[in-house]
């Protein structure tokens, strides 16, 4: 089975999925060049192998090399869902040090929004707000615009992975677009997690909208949100 990768973002973090073989040849390079390609604006990565069925040196000498490049441009690279033949090939190399790996996604996750040492200054950033839209062209517009207004802005394609993100960090506002559906059980903890954060509904007709007018409704919008706070 030839290697696919699925990526999808979560906050500031990029899972990749990998489906299949890491083995010598296409399938290495492949997953090596997606990374790279990652690198150009993202700077968490998380690989998921829990669908990785065989790895080989070469496969092995990739996730070091990909690892490599990600903390030359001061990112990081974690695993997570590490299935057992894979954990057995990095036991048996010593490289289980070497890799930050996690049993989940959402700890994988988490690990990369800890608070930063002590030793580490922060940066102050303006308020945080957390965009879930279907759409993933519109959840790209929305964070670079917001992001140029000076807002902190995370996102996310899916309650699930908005769930992820809201039990790992605070938020001032959640803008939700229409029709989000997921299982009960994720959206009645979603719901739960909102209690006592502003919650703004993206207009299903946004994506459509002259860009220049819904630029500046949502603006409005989003600064009378979070000024009259989770009541309004």
């Amino acid at each position: 089975m030839r290697l696919a990768l699925e990526t999808r973002d979560v906050g500031k973090v990029t899972i990749v999925r990998c489906k299949g073989r890491i083995v010598a040849g296409g399938e290495s390079e492949s997953l090596r060049s997606h990374v790279d390609w990652l690198l150009r604006d993202r700077r968490a990565i998380v690989l998921h192998l829990g669908d990785v069925g065989f790895i080989d040196s070469s496969g092995i000498g990739t996730m070091v090399r990909t690892l490599t490049s990600t903390r030359r441009v001061r990112g990081d690279l974690k695993l997570c869902n590490v299935p057992e033949n894979v954990d057995k090939v990095l036991r048996l190399s010593q490289l289980t040090k070497l890799f930050d790996s996690h049993d989940s996604e959402d700890s994988a996750v988490a690990a990369f929004y800890r608070v930063p040492a002590a030793t580490e200054k922060t940066v102050p950033a303006g308020k945080s707000v957390l965009c879930i839209d279907r759409n993933v062209d519109v959840v790209v517009y929305i964070r670079e615009l917001l992001r140029r207004a000076g807002y902190d802005v995370h996102t996310s394609n899916n309650l699930r992975d908005g769930l992820i993100l809201m039990q790992v960090t605070p938020f001032h506002l959640l803008l939700v677009g229409a029709e989000l559906a997921a299982a009960p059980a994720t959206d009645k903890a979603f719901r739960a997690a909102c209690a006592g954060v502003p919650v703004l509904a993206l207009e299903k007709e946004f994506s459509t909208q002259e860009a220049g007018e819904a630029t500046i409704g949502l603006l409005e919008k989003i600064t009378a949100c979070i000024q009259s706070g989770p009541a309004a």
